[in-house]
C-alpha cells in the first residue's frame, strides 16, 4: 500500500512536470509568435517606406526627363504604396500622356492617376509667359531659369499667374513677386515659391 502511493505521487509529480512542460512550451511559442510578428510587422514598416522613397526618387527624376517638360509646366506627384497621383498644369504638348506612360514603367507602382490639367491655348497667355520670364530674369533671377530643369516655373492662365518651384532666400521670393506683378495684362499673381531646396535634388 505504502509502495503503491509512493508511485502514485512519483506518477503525479512527473505528470505535473510534463504539464507544467507543455504549458511552458506553449506560453514560449506564444511570445515568441508575438515577437516574429511584431519583428514582421517592423520589417514590413521599414521596407514599405523605403520602397515609398525609392518610388518618391524614380517618379521625380521621370518628370525631369520628360521631354518637353520646361519653364511653363510644373508637375507635381504623391506617392501611396504602389499608388502614383500626377497633379499640376502643363502647356507643352504631349506631357501630360508621357509623365502618366513613364510613371507606369518604374517598379512597384502599380496604378497611376493622372491629374494633370493641360493649359488652354491662348496668345494672350503665351505673351504674358515670355514677357514674365523676361521680367525675372532682367530683374536679377535669371540664375533660376538656366537649367534644362529650372528651380522656379511660371504658370499662366486666362491672365493669372502662378509662380512654383524653390528659390534661395525670402529676399528672391519677395523680389519675383513685385516683378511678376509689373507684368503687363496680368490680372493676378499667385506666389507659391518655397525659400529651400527641391526634394531629391543634387
Amino acid at each position: 500500500m505504502t509502495t503503491y502511493v509512493v508511485i502514485t505521487n512519483v506518477w503525479r509529480s512527473e505528470l505535473a512536470v510534463l504539464i507544467l512542460g507543455e504549458i511552458d512550451m506553449k506560453r514560449t511559442s506564444f511570445f515568441n509568435a508575438i515577437i516574429l510578428g511584431i519583428l514582421a510587422i517592423g520589417v514590413f514598416t521599414v521596407g514599405g517606406s523605403a520602397q515609398s522613397k525609392t518610388i518618391d526618387q524614380a517618379v521625380n527624376h521621370k518628370i525631369r526627363m520628360l521631354t518637353n517638360y520646361g519653364v511653363f509646366d510644373h508637375i507635381t506627384f504623391q506617392v501611396s504604396g504602389p499608388i502614383v497621383t500626377l497633379s499640376g498644369k502643363v502647356n507643352s504638348l504631349g506631357t501630360k500622356s508621357e509623365a502618366e506612360a513613364s510613371v507606369k514603367r518604374i517598379p512597384g507602382v502599380e496604378k497611376v492617376i493622372n491629374n494633370i490639367e493641360n493649359l488652354p491655348p491662348s496668345p494672350m497667355d503665351d505673351a504674358i509667359r515670355v514677357k514674365t520670364l523676361r521680367t525675372l530674369s532682367a530683374g536679377g533671377l535669371g540664375g533660376y531659369f538656366w537649367e534644362t530643369n529650372p528651380d522656379v516655373r511660371i504658370i499662366v492662365e486666362n491672365g493669372h499667374v502662378t509662380l512654383e518651384g524653390y528659390v534661395m532666400n525670402q529676399g528672391d521670393l519677395n523680389r519675383a513677386n513685385i516683378l511678376a506683378n509689373g507684368v503687363s495684362n496680368v490680372f493676378s499673381v499667385t506666389n507659391n515659391l518655397i525659400v529651400g531646396k527641391e526634394p531629391y535634388r543634387s
